[in-house]
Parts: C-alpha cells; structure tokens; sequence
C-alpha cells in the first residue's frame, strides 16, 4: 500500500491517494481541479472505493461531486461539519473573492466518533483533531505509517484559527493529545505543503514548544 501527494488549486491543497495493489484506492480531500485528479487516477487505472474529507473547507472539498459522481463512490465527513458541504458561508468560499461558490452536495456517510474503519483492504482510525475548524479530523493508518492530518498541523507550523469555528488552545490540545502521541516515525500528510514527521515536529515546531 502506497501513498500519492497532489496539490490542487489556487491554494495548492494536498489530495491523497491510498492505493493498494490490486489498485484500489482512497481519496482524502479532493479540493479543486477534478478533471485533473481524473485524469491523474485514470493514467494510473486506480480504483477509488471512496472519498474522506479531513474537513469541509472549500478548497478541500471543490472537486467532491465531480470525483462522486465519476466513481459512484461515497463520501464521508464529520457530523460538526455536515452542513458545511452545501453552505458556502460555512465552507469559507462565500469570503474568498478569488474563489467562486462552492457547495456539494451532503455527505453519505457521517463519521460521530473516533473509531476504526475497514473499508476492504484498507483499515484506519478516525481521530477527532479540532481546532482549525470544528469537525476536523486525522486519518491514521499504523500498519502503513503515516497520518492525513488536514490542516491540523503542518511542517514547522499549525493550522490557521482565525476562521469560523476556529480555537488555537482546542487545535493544540488535539495535536498533543492525539497526534504527537504517534509513533515519532509516523509521516505526517499534512493539508499544504511538504511532508513531514511526528518525531521532528516535536523537535523543531515552534508553534508546539512550551505548550
């Protein structure tokens, strides 16, 4: 089982795809540019089984009908954010000028606990991480050693908590009561830029010192 970064759209957030060798695969935060991600998992023959969403701001979630409605495939979010998907005030798209409107439709399957999931070949667990937005949460998968953590926490960084929703002492709470509890091997797939590692955030992140 393997992973693939692609950033999508103007904001350059990160889509992953799990893909597992009978070519099957998952798809976490499908934000913009569908056709390209398309096309990306056709040049590949890749399989999606489903979709998860680590949360339902706009430029995660813009290519979610399209990529939907392609596979026939479910999408899944947490109940915090159920509505988010249709509301483009709550997704952040109303505010964003270079941004058009962005609403898809409701989710199929709502997540309301941290739990594990076994979706064929694929297992992983659910971990609640707010902060940077109420229904955020991280995807951990053990056995493949790495986590999609959205846009809880970042190389050198954090997510943003000056949106709706947002509450910087919940977000760190979350990271170092779920996250930095990971094995310090585990890559962190974070919601924007490079990849990086538990172990050297707990060494290196400033935002995370002295809390």
């Amino acid at each position: 089982m393997k992973w693939s970064q692609i950033p999508l759209g103007v904001l350059q957030t990160n889509c992953y795809i799990i893909e597992n060798t009978d070519q099957s695969c998952l798809i976490f935060d499908p934000g913009s540019e569908g056709k390209k991600l398309i096309n990306w998992l056709t040049k590949r023959s890749l399989k999606p089984d489903a979709i998860f969403l680590t949360h339902a701001h706009f430029d995660h979630i813009g290519a979610v009908d399209e990529v939907r409605d392609k596979y026939k495939i479910p999408v899944y979010i947490h109940e915090e954010e159920e509505t988010w998907l249709v509301d483009p005030k709550l997704n952040g798209s109303k505010f964003f000028t270079m941004q058009n409107l962005i609403q898809a439709r409701p989710a199929d399957f709502i997540l309301k606990k941290e739990e594990a999931i076994k979706l064929g070949d694929f297992e992983f667990f659910v971990y609640e991480t707010p902060g940077h937005s109420p229904g955020s949460v991280s995807y951990y998968f053990e056995k493949e050693g790495f986590v999609v953590s959205g846009d809880a926490l970042f190389k050198s960084s954090i997510g943003r908590t000056d949106l709706p929703g947002g509450n910087q002492s919940q977000l760190l709470k979350s990271i170092h009561e779920k996250l930095l509890f990971l094995p310090e091997e585990t890559e962190v797939l974070s919601g924007h830029g490079p990849i990086t590692t538990i172990g050297e955030e707990m060494d290196s992140n400033p935002f995370l010192n002295g809390f």
